[in-house]
């Protein structure tokens, strides 16, 4: 067991990207499941839930680093402007992404909303892993 002061950056790196890669093998199986079931309409909104997903976890990573970063660098750390443009860009994207797919496509709006709640939970399965390796 290891003590929460000597949580690095690097772990919360390794934890986020464990949670992706979760997410990804729970949005493929789940992905088939649903074509089998469902149909392609919904496996494809499940995809693209998770694809969102998966983008808002990336984004998110990038902008803790780029904060700790700032934060370990005090004043001269890089301006965090194209980050947050990066941001607001994605953010743009899911939107029109949302849109699009659930006016193209005629599958379950249930398999849409399912594969956006993968990230929440492939992130609360990694952070009960991490709260079960770093307790005291």
């Amino acid at each position: 067991m290891k003590a929460l002061e000597t949580f690095s950056d690097a772990d919360f790196r390794l934890t986020i990207l464990r949670a992706l890669r979760l997410l990804a093998v729970i949005s493929v199986v789940g992905a088939l499941v649903l074509w089998w079931k469902l149909g392609w309409q919904s496996s494809v909104l499940l995809l693209v839930g998770a694809a969102i997903s998966a983008s808002g976890l990336w984004e998110w990573l990038r902008l803790m680093t780029a904060v700790m970063a700032r934060m370990d660098q005090g004043g001269a750390a890089k301006p965090m402007g194209m980050v947050l443009l990066g941001f607001f860009v994605r953010l743009a994207a899911t939107v029109a992404l949302l849109y699009v797919s659930l006016k193209a496509l005629n599958g379950s709006v249930y398999a849409l909303a399912a594969g956006l709640a993968l990230g929440v939970f492939a992130l609360t399965v990694e952070g009960l892993r991490l709260m079960k390796a770093w307790t005291v």
